[in-house]
């Protein structure tokens, strides 16, 4: 299984053969077979995550690869991990932790739910930019780089390109008051499907269109919906290019990208 399909990493052909056979074999097969709870939900393999942890240790050879098990055993090194080459719980659950440190909101989270902005102060995003002309705001300087960032992807990405859709924003901010009544409505407040101190009350939070896996609707945290995305172009375009305008990712919900250039 490629991890790289566009630009997630690094390496070329000839890079990728170089390393533990044996190795790139138990990582070949824990791609689908690892269990893994560190979302707080149990999960069976990392694929879904194949691009983030490509993009992480910088890497554009697949999982089954001599390289890749190079690659990973140079970034637990880096991290104070024995330098195995193998993907496990403690090196997924390590780089979980260090994707949520990039994550303001995360940070911010600890020490109390944000308040949000004042709607005044919100910019509408355009409706050409939401899915299905819906009325959503944002911060004006997070609405400026999500702009920028459209822009990047319909000129470098050919899916991007391709589909109008993709990329456009079906959720933005929500008031305190939205969430609430949105996780009780679905009786799962603190779970993975909704949480009452939700990032998109900051105002700097949008959920984008990556695609839509077939018979799911839009924003599915089913494990078959997130798996397609991951797949797909708009996605690993966005994991390789986000980060050049402020944004970082939410691994667990791929659709899911928050603006770092303002406090929460």
């Amino acid at each position: 299984m490629p991890l790289a399909n566009g630009p997630v990493g690094r390496a070329g052909e000839e890079h990728c053969v170089i390393g533990s056979v044996a190795t790139a074999l138990r990582n070949g097969q824990s791609v689908r077979t690892l269990p893994i709870t560190a979302f707080h939900r149990p999960e069976t393999g990392w694929e879904i995550y194949a691009p983030h942890v490509a993009h992480e240790i910088g890497t554009a050879c697949d999982a089954a690869s001599p390289a890749f098990a190079h690659d990973l055993a140079v970034w637990q090194l880096s991290h104070g991990l024995a330098p195995s080459g193998i993907m496990d719980g403690v090196t997924f659950l390590a780089m979980k932790l260090v994707w949520d440190a990039r994550r303001p909101f995360e940070a911010a989270s600890l020490k109390g739910c944000p308040g949000p902005p004042d709607p005044d102060h919100l910019a509408r995003v355009p409706p050409a930019q939401s899915y299905g002309g819906k009325v959503m705001y944002l911060r004006p300087r997070a609405l400026a780089a999500y702009e920028r960032m459209l822009a990047a992807a319909r000129s470098e990405s050919p899916a991007v390109q391709s589909d109008a859709r993709l990329m456009t924003v079906f959720s933005a901010f929500r008031s305190p008051a939205d969430d609430d009544a949105r996780c009780l409505a679905e009786g799962n407040c603190q779970g993975m499907v909704r949480a009452s101190c939700s990032a998109h009350r900051t105002g700097l939070a949008i959920d984008l269109d990556l695609g839509t896996a077939p018979g799911e609707t839009i924003g599915s945290a089913d494990d078959v919906n997130r798996l397609f995305i991951s797949r797909g172009q708009a996605y690993r375009w966005m994991v390789a290019n986000a980060g050049r305008f402020g944004f970082v990712n939410y691994a667990f919900e791929p659709w899911h990208w928050e603006w770092t250039g303002e406090a929460p």
